[in-house]
This record gives C-alpha cells, sequence and structure tokens, in this order.
C-alpha cells in the first residue's frame, strides 16, 4: 500500500508491501521510484516486509533543494524512525540507492543489519556518468505524454513512459523526476566514497553487473576485496540488473536472505 508522511513540509510517498516477514528496507536507482521493487517484494514473498520510498524527487514524493547523500539518507532514518522500525534492519539499494544506502550503513550502524549493493560504484568519475546528458534536454511538463516521451531521449520507453503522471485537472503530463534534480543528484554523486563502504561492518553482498559501465570489475574486485564480510555475486548483464535481469536479481537477493 502507498503511504506518505512529511518531512520539513515535504511529501515522502513510499510503498509497505506489507506481510509478517521481517523489514526489507529498498532504495531505488535514479529516474526511477518505489514501484521498481514490486516484483522484488512478490519473489521474497512472505519471509520479507518490503519497504520501498519513492526517494526525494523521485515518483510521488516532494522535491527538495539538497541531494547530498546526507538528505538522502536523513529521509530513510526518517521513514524508519516512522514506521517504528528501531531495531537493525535490512537495507538494499541499486544504483543511486545503493551509494545512499552504503551511507545509510556508515552514518547509522545502529539500523542497519545487513547491506545489499546492487551495481552501485564507490569511486565516481565524471566519466561514466557523460551518458546522462540527455537530462538536459528533457522537458518536466507538457500537454501530451507523447511530447514527453519524445524529449526523454535513451530512458524514455524503459523508464519513464510506465512512470509519467497527469497533471491536474487534465493540464497535461509530468515526468516522475524533475530532470534538474536528476542532474544535481548526478554532480553530488561525483567522488570518492571508499570510506562511507569501508565504515560499516555488517554482513553485505555487492550484486554486480559484469558488464555494467558504472562499476568496472577491477572496482567491485576490490569493494569485495578490501570490505570483510562482504560477498560477491556476480550476474551477466549491464547496469541495469533490476530491469533486464529481473528473475536473475530477484534470486540472488533472496539467496543472500536467505542464508542470514
Amino acid at each position: 500500500m502507498r503511504h506518505t508522511l512529511t518531512i520539513d513540509d515535504r511529501t515522502l510517498s513510499y510503498l509497505d508491501f506489507g506481510g509478517p516477514g521481517r523489514p526489507l528496507l529498498a532504495l531505488h536507482g535514479g529516474l526511477s521510484e518505489a514501484l521498481a521493487f514490486s516484483g522484488l517484494a512478490e519473489a521474497l514473498g512472505d519471509a520479507w516486509r518490503v519497504i520501498a520510498p519513492d526517494q526525494r524527487g523521485h515518483g510521488d514524493s516532494g522535491r527538495a533543494a539538497d541531494h547530498t547523500r546526507a538528505g538522502y539518507v536523513a529521509d530513510a532514518v526518517a521513514l524508519l524512525d516512522h514506521l517504528g522500525l528501531h531495531a537493525p534492519v535490512a537495507v538494499l539499494g541499486y544504483s543511486l540507492g545503493g551509494l545512499n544506502a552504503v551511507h545509510l550503513a556508515a552514518a547509522h550502524p545502529g539500523r542497519v543489519s545487513a547491506l545489499i549493493d546492487v551495481d552501485s560504484a564507490v569511486e565516481i568519475n565524471p566519466v561514466g556518468h557523460e551518458w546522462m546528458g540527455f537530462l538536459h534536454t528533457m522537458r518536466y511538463t507538457a500537454p501530451t505524454r507523447e511530447e514527453l516521451l519524445n524529449a526523454a531521449g535513451p530512458v524514455g520507453a524503459q523508464f519513464v513512459e510506465p512512470a509519467l503522471r497527469p497533471l491536474p485537472d487534465g493540464q497535461g503530463w509530468r515526468l516522475p523526476f524533475h530532470p534538474q534534480d536528476m542532474l544535481d543528484s548526478v554532480e553530488s554523486c561525483r567522488g570518492d566514497h571508499w570510506d562511507a563502504w569501508l565504515g560499516s561492518t555488517c554482513p553485505a553482498l555487492l550484486i554486480h553487473g559484469t558488464r555494467s559501465a558504472a562499476l568496472p570489475q577491477a572496482q567491485a574486485d576490490a569493494m569485495v576485496t578490501r570490505r570483510p564480510g562482504t560477498s560477491y555475486t556476480p550476474l551477466d548483464g549491464d547496469h541495469f540488473l533490476p530491469f533486464t535481469h529481473p528473475e536473475d536479481f530477484h534470486q540472488a537477493v533472496a539467496a543472500y536472505l536467505a542464508a542470514l
């Protein structure tokens, strides 16, 4: 079910897939939303209660001025507090969400019992994100769906089309994110996040697309080698594993969680 809470006069929307199982906080990637984990919630069944927010500036959540890791992490902590989940929970994050999950585990080790990083690098340079340049030409609103999709670039059909939102009173359509927010978020991800990756001690899993342009093999190997208690599951795919290889992704998550 979809719910909301208010943080500093800003709406944070989230999906609680319910069930009697242990809680799993799931943080989606950039240009995405909580609904991306509906298949994972179904695959995990009653063993896990998947809780997935539309992270700030995504989906049905309100826009925010701050797109730093501290801002994203503060939202996650506020959601856990709102749900009364004060004991440690398992946290999964993909791409942008993976980096946020890494920082959550480092900044609040008492809130995270296990960490699953899905193809999120901890050393991010500008070259690796040049493909996101299409955001500069995207439109946030348009009178028709077709106009929005035509300006959506390479992610239109795969990410944008299923998530377009109608504007009130039939005034047109909007994207599930603001392009400028995404550019700001990408910019804030750049840099070295090794301290955060090495700053937590909970069990961790790195799910890696072996053909990923976002996470080179050498860096993935170093992440596993340098951080004690980190398992590694390679999948034969690119960065977009949850979308292009959903069954393999679900199986990898389920197997790791079952072993905890």
